[in-house]
């Protein structure tokens, strides 16, 4: 009996410690796998506040998240609009109206174009919300713009910009709450304004507070499709294995019946750099053949497409060599000797144009608007118009071409063109070296955004994510800058920002917005150099949204993590990839070289640790099923088919790999940091700002501590701030005859938070040393075919019209000048389209630059811009400057290449 009841009492304590043991263990599990103020990611869940993503499976998620935009306020700001521009008030200044409906409606008092009547009453934005379908009619006087157009045949606004009559194609309505938007240069009939009765007063109406789909998230998620044909992950973090699945039913989604990936659910069609971009980071891994048809419709004239962009198109953007990124991924999966060929020939005469009419040689560097960030003002100053812009030298832009630079060496000598190989690691090392020398920026630690300054570049210190990332992964930087851009790149509590710090009054998109694709292309980067934090950090980023808006969006907001932009949408084919290359290129860390040898580079923060696998995954002739356990970024051993091998695959053989990989515990080492900040912006450019009787003034910037007055791109002086002035002045260096720039930057407490650059102004305080040279003069044929157009304008065109102009000019021998042509294209809109003319310039029979003449609206002849600023060294008294047309020239459209040309504006510079 004794016995028995000793028996029953260890049972009892065995109960205890088995009981104790188990809450243990689960304890354990619930740890958070990253935790921040903001949010919390756990092995089965996402919790942010009031909001939990809970997965049930594999294949089943549920979320309770909600927009805080869903509450909508009853004040409303907005503006009006001529010819989809922005300007009816100042930058940044916006009307407001209070909303109080009666029955069901309300109607605007009627405002005048260009004068703010803005509605100050304070509203409660928590209690006192706007009724549902509330219709709100506003009302606009437009007669002193119409009387201006007769009287003087054009309206000027308060900064000097004009709209010709013979252009003006409508008066719209932009605003911040839907359904209006602040897409100014997207607007279509939905926000068109009319005059039915033509007595100058418009109207448009609209309902709001109505319920909008694109503002809420579904409540589940179920696995419906089959997606058993792509590689297959699994792990004891059900988090990852639901975010894979849905990723691939998502991906599945954007597999279109041609054999090409969709861009979006709402986009369809193949972009270069969507298409590209996924290609690269995870959907080559799964269907590389759909990724090839994709990438050969982006080819045309057997050369690589720039999609419909900015001015244009090509060579305003100027990224289309991403393509080569994505075309070289897809030969290292396949091993597809043919594509090889045929990808080289396209990429090689792609890059020749580039070099010709891209590449700066004043810099070493390449020309375009920074990579995917195409909205103009979300991530460039205001008065950068597309011209500015194609004269840019931008971080992300530069590093990519590098990269293809790298490749095509690559390529070279896989077939055997080494004379071709020489000149592009020549190209290579330049770019390199160009790159390092002028933007990176030592007192950050990380590279700035892009040069700018309109013929008298300043680096905007700002950082650029993507483009940070690209030096890290394509050996831009060395080791030791690599570890720094990753531990001080600015990143917020919801991911890595497009850019950083933000431009104020802008609404969420690029500028204030985290993209998926491009926070992956940092985790890679992070996960190179083997900095933990920052991985952990970029790894929640990704995982956070995806649960809780249960699909892969586009992008987010910065400040708060929302998915309410200024434009998104679910199913994006890049974000998919993104959370696949979590998967693919960092836990597994796949890599294969051109000789299709296979290694593997895993790297697995401590918090993921555990096992996982993933089978089916389909290489070359090979297919392969890997598991891995443990943590770190060392194999300690690895085995394939039951052998202790080397980290080496043959995927040129039929084989069937069953790899077993085991990392060594170890953490990633010491001295690991990431610059985690509040989300800030820079302080608003100076207004006003102009040079009279040798002095430069502007008016008082809120918040300045002071301001920077630039000569030429580089800092004059610093004028102290004065809270009681308005307005600000600067004697300007005594006259030496020549002409400078001059442009006021503001100063934040942290210099991070200047303001950008005001735009430079063009003076001499003797114009005498200035030529306008009048190009009619020197054109052989003088017929327009745009009828009612400035009768000193003269045409050039494909069509056999101008395609040389031979310019004498006055010059003194040895010194510097510089030039530019007043121009109209009205052969497409600011934003997008591919008509952008382009013209070769020589220099007494030397070649010097393009001309580039970006579109400037659609049919807007009467709109007069710059051409891009074309610099050179005078030999004599006389130059002779001629403008032609090469087959270098072609742009996207190839055959609507037209500008009307007025005058050549030329002057001397230091």
């Amino acid at each position: 009996m004794l016995q028995w009841k000793k028996f029953n009492e260890i049972a009892r304590l065995m109960a205890i410690l088995v009981g104790f043991s188990s809450i243990l263990t689960a304890c354990q599990d619930d740890k958070p796998i990253y935790e921040s103020q903001s949010f919390s990611i756990y092995k089965d869940r996402v919790e942010q506040g009031a909001y939990t993503a809970k997965v049930h499976s594999n294949t089943h998620m549920t979320s309770n998240y909600e927009s805080p935009l869903n509450s909508i306020s009853r004040a409303v700001e907005f503006k009006y609009s001529l010819n989809k521009q922005d300007n009816d008030l100042p930058i940044n200044v916006n009307r407001r109206i209070v909303i109080r409906p009666e029955n069901g409606v309300f109607v605007t008092p009627i405002s005048t174009f260009g004068v703010n009547n803005a509605d100050t009453t304070s509203v409660d934005d928590v209690n006192d919300l706007l009724e549902p379908k509330t219709k709100v009619v506003f009302r606009l006087d437009l007669r002193d713009v119409l009387a201006s157009f007769e009287e003087k045949g054009y309206y000027e606004d308060r900064s000097g910009e004009r709209v010709m009559k013979r252009d003006f194609n409508g008066v719209y309505i932009a605003g911040g709450v839907p359904p209006l938007s602040w897409d100014f240069e997207n607007f279509g009939d939905y926000q068109q304004m009319k005059d039915p009765d033509g007595d100058g007063i418009y109207e448009i109406s609209y309902e709001f507070n109505v319920f909008n789909p694109d503002r809420h998230v579904a409540e589940a998620w179920k696995l419906k499709s089959d997606i058993s044909e792509y590689p297959q992950f699994s792990s004891d973090i059900p988090l990852l294995n639901a975010l894979y699945a849905m990723a691939l039913e998502e991906a599945k989604a954007d597999s279109e019946k041609d054999g090409t990936w969709r861009t979006g659910q709402k986009w369809g069609g193949v972009w270069t750099r969507d298409v590209s971009y996924s290609t690269i980071l995870g959907v080559g891994m799964i269907d590389p053949t759909r990724s090839l048809t994709s990438l050969r419709k982006k080819v045309r004239g057997g050369r690589i497409v720039q999609d419909t962009g900015s001015g244009g198109a090509w060579p305003v953007s100027s990224d289309r060599v991403v393509w080569t990124l994505a075309a070289w991924e897809v030969y290292k999966i396949m091993g597809d000797d043919a594509w090889l060929k045929e990808a080289y020939d396209i990429i090689s005469k792609s890059v020749e144009d580039d070099w010709k009419i891209v590449y700066d040689p004043m810099t070493g560097l390449m020309r375009g608007e920074s990579s995917f960030l195409d909205w103009r003002k979300q991530t460039y100053p205001r008065w950068m118009d597309n011209v500015d812009i194609y004269s840019s030298k931008n971080l992300g832009t530069n590093a990519a071409h590098y990269e293809v630079y790298q490749i095509l060496q690559q390529m070279a000598a896989l077939l055997g063109d080494n004379e071709k190989l020489l000149v592009y690691k020549q190209r290579a090392e330049s770019l390199k070296l160009a790159i390092n020398k002028h933007l990176w920026q030592p007192q950050s630690g990380y590279y700035g955004q892009y040069l700018y300054g309109r013929g008298a570049d300043v680096l905007s210190p700002k950082s650029e994510t993507l483009g940070e990332a690209f030096t890290v992964l394509f050996d831009v930087a060395d080791h030791q800058k690599s570890e720094s851009v990753i531990s001080k790149m600015p990143v917020v509590a919801y991911g890595a920002p497009c850019v950083y710090p933000q431009i104020p009054s802008i609404r969420p998109y690029h500028n204030n917005g985290i993209w998926p694709f491009v926070q992956a292309f940092y985790n890679q980067a992070a996960a190179k150099v083997g900095n933990e934090k920052a991985l952990n950090a970029g790894l929640a980023s990704i995982y956070r949204a995806a649960a809780l808006f249960l699909t892969n969006k586009e992008n987010m907001v910065a400040d708060n993590g929302d998915f309410v932009t200024a434009l998104n949408s679910s199913e994006m084919l890049w974000s998919i990839s993104g959370n696949l290359s979590m998967i693919y290129k960092v836990f597994f860390g796949v890599d294969i070289n051109a000789q299709g040898i296979l290694s593997f580079h895993p790297v697995v923060p401590e918090s993921y640790q555990g096992k996982k696998s993933l089978t089916n995954l389909k290489l070359r002739k090979a297919t392969i099923d890997i598991t891995m356990e443990g943590f770190g970024r060392h194999i300690s051993e690895m085995y394939v088919n039951g052998k202790r091998v080397d980290n080496k695959l043959d995927l040129n053989e039929s084989k069937h790999y069953k790899v077993k990989i085991v990392l060594d515990n170890k953490g990633f080492g010491e001295g690991q940091d990431v610059n985690m900040v509040a989300n800030k912006f820079q302080l608003e450019m100076p207004q006003n700002v102009r040079c009279e009787s040798g002095k430069i003034y502007w008016d008082r910037v809120e918040g300045a501590t002071g301001y920077l007055v630039y000569n030429d791109g580089k800092c004059l002086s610093t004028v102290p701030t004065d809270e009681k002035a308005p307005s600000f002045s600067f004697d300007l260096p005594k006259s030496d005859g020549l002409t400078h720039r001059y442009s006021i930057i503001a100063k934040g407490g942290d210099d991070l938070l200047n303001s950008y650059m005001s735009s430079p102004i063009l003076y001499s305080s003797h114009p005498t040393n200035e030529q306008t040279i009048l190009l009619r003069s020197y054109a052989k044929d003088k017929q327009v075919s745009i009828p009612n157009v400035d009768k000193k304008m003269v045409e050039l065109s494909v069509a056999g019209v101008n395609n040389v102009v031979m310019v004498p000019i006055r010059t003194k021998r040895g010194k510097h000048y510089q030039f530019y042509v007043n121009y109209a294209n009205g052969n497409g809109p600011w934003n997008t389209d591919n008509k952008c003319a382009i013209r070769s310039v020589y220099v007494d029979g030397v070649y010097v630059d393009p001309l580039v003449m970006p579109q400037r609206g659609v049919n807007e002849w009467g709109s007069i811009g710059h051409s891009n600023i074309i610099s050179f060294t005078a030999k004599g008294s006389k130059t002779m400057i001629k403008i032609c047309f090469e087959k270098e020239n072609r742009n996207m459209n190839i055959q609507v290449n037209q500008a009307l040309v007025k005058d050549m504006k030329v002057f001397e510079v230091e």
